[in-house]
């Protein structure tokens, strides 16, 4: 079993920052990549970003992308969101997701039913 877990989830105000971690532990079967997810109130759970096992690969939604960047350390086990000039409209639960992979260069997907872990969620709230 592989377990999830993010951390860094704040409260912060407009034009804040910050940085989210999702910490990885147990076993694991094979390579993995790792994405985000987020989840605003009263909206649906919406893909954020992803980063390949090799790290050299990234997607990032359009709403993701130029605002925040995924980065991680496969040493460490961990995935970071960096979350700068934050908006209200940022406010979310924000999600760690895990897929095994057969390759470090992987595009990783965009759809949620493709992960085979998660975590339980860090909520962001971006309000003055």
């Amino acid at each position: 079993q592989v377990r999830l877990v993010e951390s860094g989830g704040d409260l912060v105000q407009p034009g804040g920052s910050l940085r989210l971690s999702c910490g990885a532990s147990g076993r694991t079967a094979s390579s993995s990549a790792m994405a985000w997810f987020r989840q605003g109130p009263g909206k649906e759970r919406e893909f954020g970003c992803a980063i390949s096992w090799s790290a050299t690969r990234t997607v990032y939604a359009d709403s993701f992308k130029g605002r925040f960047t995924v980065s991680r350390v496969n040493a460490r086990n961990t995935v970071y969101l960096q979350l700068d000039n934050l908006k209200p409209d940022a406010t979310s639960v924000s999600y760690c997701a895990a897929k095994w992979t057969l390759s470090a260069l992987e595009i990783p997907p965009q759809d949620a039913s493709a992960y085979n872990y998660w975590g339980q969620g860090t909520q962001v709230t971006v309000s003055s």
